[in-house]
């Protein structure tokens, strides 16, 4: 099949929902022609042939999306047996949704006189109904994929004629290990000093202002408890302004010094090896692909419960992982942070003969059903649902 791919960003970079549109497209690839149409991309696939589409400028972000829809839609209306697209357009036969509907959020519970003042909220704003409209084309089209089960409730209450389907995302392994110290060596970081590791490109959604507040409490633990030592946040991901904006935070917090940003990387084995927890406070995450890949490197993790994190609903059971009530909770933050960094030294010189709380062997059976071939070759089987050929 010769198959379209649609996104504004086509990085593993750029985040959770972009690294899924890239993987499913490398699947793809291998056994057909893919074409990936963007406005921005380092190529992270090889075989697939990119189409770079114009941007005006990425603000305001509405605009943006009804020129992208546009403009791809005039460039793979012929030429290609099925259009995939990931962001808000009107055209292509499958839709992936990776975030909670604009139509959920506005129109889902509310009733009577404040539907009405919502709808003339939607009227009166080109930014609002660009999205609505947008998006209430996408959920027209018959294949409509969720990346989970949580996302898939909220988008059939938004738009319950609609017959979605979900195909989560996947993980690779690492196929070889670093010593911990080894790559804390490699960062330049202590090898003595716990670090706490926080991945996000978005850090007001995912959750980085409750957590600095947590390094604050965090703080005045070690300064009264001479038995804990305050850990270093290290900071994975997010642009200049966002890297900027929140070091002031820090500094104003007094923890800047405590407080190391990375920004974007290519590659995290090395951050997830170094680390002792990942810490997760998001405020909304369809699934958290971050989470599996921490677990994956047998890593201990803090993440939202529900409804702020999808995958959470999943890894109660899990060793190694310890689920937050409320992430806008500094103080339940710091705790579990805590609980985690003792857990982790005391997994050192613990008896071996005994249960380990910190063991993650079971998490590494429990993703072996997280494949990125496996979600591939589902959508496979949709793509043959639409092209048969005689």
């Amino acid at each position: 099949m010769r198959i379209a791919v649609l996104g504004r960003t086509f990085s593993r970079q750029a985040g959770g929902a972009e690294t899924y549109a890239v993987e499913i497209a490398e699947e793809l690839a291998a056994e057909h022609e893919v074409h990936v149409f963007t406005q921005s991309t380092d190529q992270p696939v090889q075989g697939v042939t990119y189409h770079r589409i114009w941007c005006i400028s990425p603000r305001p972000r509405w605009l943006n999306h009804l020129l992208f829809a546009w403009l791809t839609w005039r460039a793979t209306r012929k030429g290609f047996d099925l259009v995939h697209s990931h962001e808000l357009t009107w055209h292509g036969q499958i839709q992936t949704i990776h975030v909670r509907p604009v139509r959920f959020n506005l129109f889902v519970g509310v009733t009577n006189w404040h539907l009405l003042a919502r709808w003339l909220k939607v009227l009166t704003s080109p930014r609002l109904l660009t999205y609505v409209v947008l998006e209430a084309a996408r959920f027209k089209q018959k294949f409509v994929v969720a990346t989970s089960e949580p996302l898939a409730v909220e988008c059939k209450k938004a738009y319950p004629k609609t017959h979605i389907e979900v195909i989560e995302p996947g993980i690779r392994l690492p196929t070889s290990r670093m010593e911990k110290n080894h790559a804390k060596s490699h960062l330049g970081l202590e090898p003595d000093r716990k670090l706490v590791l926080f991945v996000a490109n978005d850090f007001a959604r995912k959750g980085l202002d409750a957590l600095l507040g947590a390094m604050v409490l965090l703080k005045e633990q070690a300064e009264t408890d001479p038995t804990f030592k305050l850990p270093l946040l290290m900071i994975v991901g997010g642009g200049l302004v966002s890297i900027n904006s929140y070091q002031k935070k820090a500094d104003l917090l007094d923890v800047g010094s405590d407080v190391r940003f990375e920004g974007a990387q290519k590659s995290m084995a090395t951050y997830y090896f170094a680390a002792d927890v990942l810490a997760h406070p998001t405020l909304e995450d369809s699934f958290g692909m971050v989470v599996l890949e921490a677990l994956a490197h047998q890593l201990p993790v803090l993440i939202s419960g529900m409804p702020y994190c999808g995958v959470s609903a999943k890894l109660q059971e899990l060793s190694g992982v310890q689920i937050l009530s409320d992430p806008r909770n500094s103080s339940e933050i710091s705790h579990s942070l805590v609980f985690h960094l003792k857990a982790s030294v005391a997994s050192l010189s613990a008896d071996k003969s005994k249960p380990n709380p910190m063991n993650l062997s079971a998490s590494l059976d429990f993703l072996t059903q997280y494949s990125w071939i496996r979600s591939g070759e589902r959508y496979v089987k949709l793509m043959h649902l639409i092209y048969a050929p005689v």
